[in-house]
């Protein structure tokens, strides 16, 4: 169900509604865009509404409820994105996780904060649902986490973050296309700093394509498994995750996506491992398989055969 609270939160001059629904994203993001409520609109797991458009949106169905009865629906709803996630994907705070990869020369250069911001305006798209800046804050995270064990040098482990922040900087919803253009971008972007191995980034922005670093590509690794540490993430997390997917591909049909969320989801399965460093197999591999079976069985595909 869509839901919509009154105009009573001031910004910009004027008060503002939120919308959501209790159901889906996808629910969410289809009536947002029938209603020609713009994708900028959207903050994660809700639309900011001007005033003026609160009862155009209840006579096209949204149902009005206040403040409180929005908040306990939308937090029960299993989509919401609680404030302990929501600061690390902040400009603020991921502004300054990209200062902290400046080396001592380009520390205050305005050329490289430059990319910084040009990086966070693309993670920041408003077509993104879950290719965005939550997803880079997550695998930022995943990645220093599985650092921690694995033995990489500073300046490996430095690359290797700068393709975390390239891995889906270009992202039109195009297989291997994508990475293909982040990692042309990486290459643009980074080849006139002293010190930045661009093309090693670009090398390992690619990997993410496949989930297939080579034996021995430590860096490789990590970077794959950081990318993927949300499918194993607690249940209800990985069930948001996926919420946000078929938000982000909601102009393809239902029947259509069904398929070949399918064939992904099967193809994840069959692989001899997911993850490929030590630390995130013994940390999610089980929960992963777990939870690809549980989102194939609701897709209603036939079961997975080991």
């Amino acid at each position: 169900m869509i839901l919509i609270d009154p105009p009573a939160w001031p910004a910009h001059g004027r008060l503002w509604s939120h919308l959501v629904s209790d159901t889906s994203l996808h629910e969410l993001r289809t009536f947002a865009r029938a209603a020609d409520l713009p994708d900028r609109g959207f903050d994660l797991d809700h639309y900011d509404v001007p005033d003026r458009r609160h009862d155009d949106l209840v006579a096209a169905g949204a149902v009005p409820v206040d403040g409180g009865t929005l908040a306990r629906r939308l937090g029960a709803s299993g989509v919401r994105v609680p404030g302990r996630e929501r600061f690390p994907a902040s400009r603020a705070a991921l502004t300054a996780r990209w200062a902290r990869l400046a080396t001592p020369s380009s520390a205050h250069d305005a050329a490289w904060i430059a990319v910084g911001d040009d990086l966070f305006t693309r993670w920041n798209e408003p077509h993104r649902v879950y290719h965005g800046r939550l997803h880079l804050a997550a695998t930022l995270d995943a990645f220093d986490l599985l650092l921690a064990g694995s033995g990489l040098g500073a300046h490996a482990a430095r690359t290797a973050r700068l393709a975390v922040w390239f891995h889906d900087a270009v992202h039109g919803g195009e297989a291997n296309r994508d990475e293909e253009r982040s990692a042309t971008l990486a290459v643009s972007l980074l080849g006139a700093f002293p010190g930045v191995a661009a093309d090693d980034v670009a090398r390992l922005v690619l990997v993410t394509a496949t989930h297939d670093p080579e034996p021995g590509d430590v860096p490789g690794a990590l970077v794959s498994d950081a990318d993927l540490a949300v499918l194993g993430g607690a249940p209800a997390r990985y069930t948001r995750y996926a919420q946000q997917v078929r938000a982000e591909y909601g102009h393809v049909p239902d029947g259509d996506f069904r398929r070949g969320r399918g064939e992904v989801l099967e193809q994840l399965l069959s692989l001899p491992s997911l993850y490929r460093t030590p630390q995130a197999r013994a940390r999610w591999s089980q929960r992963a398989a777990a939870n690809l079976r549980a989102e194939l069985a609701a897709l209603d595909h036939r079961p997975f055969v080991a």
